[in-house]
């Protein structure tokens, strides 16, 4: 006789279905785990038996064969002890009970006990997507799977909470789908409270309104980092598509945090200078996302941008272009979407301070320019926005008075990218930044000042072509700022100034 009970599994970011099917044959009991499970799966034969001790349910008779299919992808992890237990009940404690439509995941405790684990939300979109209608997992996952729309799911503390429901004794009551409330979150880092650097913030403003990555230069305690970790605040809110994409990458990578169902704020990530190259383009034995992924519809902050290992700088670049990375490995190769805003910070020498009027610079040039050099051109090329944020004069720190709040540069923000979207709408395009090249020239409209401004900048920046498409899409973010139709001579040259720092610094 053969039992089938749904479940499901992730690799990578990737949930697809399991059935785990069991075959009960003759002779005494024996249990064996078939289907490319790894150590951790096998273990659960032991578990299983020994909850079943714990909550006095009888073994099955004869040999028990438990197929994991498809057979030829790699099962992994203890998710899998629910449905093969639910499986060896089926000819006891649940004989006769209708498991179609119901899916099942969840490790079991020697003491019956159901515990959480990674990957619930793309376990739980998989299992939606087969054709669930129910799904039961440990109560600690349960709100993440509740996010699932059209799915009702069951959490449990135990497997005995899980049977009593099966057989009628006592029915659980399925977690609610609820839409996140709308509005934006509250900004951690508001504008009004960074004192004076208009520039710098006008700078997040554009990189906010078309998605343009960024690199602040200053000495140290000029706020860079304050006006990074400000970034996220005047970014658009999230839609809830985006939030389930979030929400998928921090619970494969085990990040959601503890209680909450969705990401429902932009991700900020700042990781050190330190991080080895599986931390931050993502890896390991199983494909795992790293901060490049976690920092998806996001901002991916580099503090001290010139300590980071040069290989992990130049991992960058394909992300920067296509908005997603490719791990590869002995074993595997993974896509992970990486569509997040880059905003660099550096000093401008080792010591800080070259080009600092108050300030002696104590570092040569050949220090200097190796300090620099650590920036590949390719890399900088792929930078929008390069803003000097200069020391704060007594005068700016002294001002009481509060700046423009997060909200108002917010609203334009979010008019300028609704001017975009519906420029871009039949190209799938969401933002200017992600304007693909063979577009920009056809749908970023100069009027004649502007073609003649960009001419003559073109000669004498020795603009590459990605720079001079960089350029047109950076005004054309400047342009709907101003809800201005056309990209005017004022546009090309606001645009311009951004990249004139690189003539200062990097030659």
């Amino acid at each position: 006789m053969i039992v089938k009970v749904k479940s499901a599994a992730v690799w990578g970011l990737e949930g697809f279905e399991v059935v785990v099917e069991a075959y009960f044959g003759k002779g005494f009991f024996q249990m064996e785990i078939t289907g490319l499970a790894d150590l951790a799966v096998k273990e659960a034969q032991s578990r299983i038996l020994a909850s079943l001790s714990a909550i006095n349910a009888p073994l099955p008779k004869g040999k028990v064969t438990v197929n994991l299919a498809p057979a030829d992808r790699k099962k992994q992890g203890s998710a899998f002890d629910l449905p093969m237990l639910i499986a060896l009940l089926s000819q006891t404690a649940l004989a006769g009970v209708d498991l179609s439509g119901m899916y099942f995941f969840g490790e079991v405790g020697l003491d019956g006990a159901l515990r959480g684990g990674a990957g619930a939300l793309p376990k739980a979109l998989a299992a939606k997507k087969a054709g669930a209608r129910f799904l039961f997992v440990p109560k600690e996952n349960e709100r993440e799977c509740a996010a699932v729309e059209g799915l009702s799911v069951f959490g449990g503390e135990s497997v005995t909470e899980i049977l009593d429901h099966l057989t009628g004794k006592k029915v659980l009551t399925p977690a609610p789908f609820t839409l996140p409330e709308e509005g934006p979150a509250k900004a951690q880092v508001d504008f009004a409270q960074i004192r004076g650097q208009s520039a710098a913030k006008r700078a997040l403003e554009i990189a906010a309104a078309g998605g343009h990555h960024t690199l602040l230069v200053g000495p140290p305690g000029s706020g860079k980092s304050l006006l990074a970790r400000a970034l996220p605040g005047i970014l658009p809110e999230m839609t809830f598509g985006e939030m389930l994409e979030s929400s998928a990458i921090y619970s494969v990578a085990s990040l959601l945090p503890p209680g909450e169902d969705l990401i429902r704020t932009r991700p900020f990530r700042a990781p050190h200078h330190t991080m080895s190259f599986a931390g931050l383009a993502g890896g390991g034995a199983t494909p795992c996302p790293g901060e490049i992924s976690l920092a998806h519809n996001g901002v991916l902050f580099l503090d001290e941008l010139p300590e980071f290992e040069k290989r992990n700088l130049e991992t960058l670049r394909q992300p920067l272009e296509d908005r997603c990375i490719t791990v590869t490995r002995a074993a595997w190769k993974m896509t992970f979407p990486s569509d997040f805003i880059l905003v660099c910070a550096m000093n401008p020498c080792p010591c800080g301070y070259f080009g600092d009027p108050n300030h002696v610079c104590r570092c040569g040039e050949k220090q200097v320019a190796r300090y620099l050099g650590k920036i590949s051109g390719p890399l900088l090329d792929r930078v929008d926005l390069r803003v000097e944020v200069p020391a704060l004069s007594y005068e700016e720190l002294h001002d009481a008075s509060d700046g423009e709040s997060s909200e108002k540069v917010r609203a334009r923000v979010n008019r300028a990218r609704e001017i975009a979207r519906a420029r871009y709408r039949e190209y799938g395009v969401s933002c200017n930044g992600a304007l693909p090249g063979a577009l920009t020239k056809k749908l970023c409209l100069m009027d004649e000042k502007g073609e003649r401004a960009m001419k003559e900048s073109f000669d004498r920046l020795r603009l590459s072509a990605r720079g001079y498409d960089r350029i047109l899409r950076l005004a054309r973010t400047v342009a709907d700022l101003a809800g201005e139709e056309k990209i005017s001579e004022k546009h090309i040259l606001e645009a311009i100034q951004y990249r004139a720092l690189s003539e200062k610094y990097f030659g």
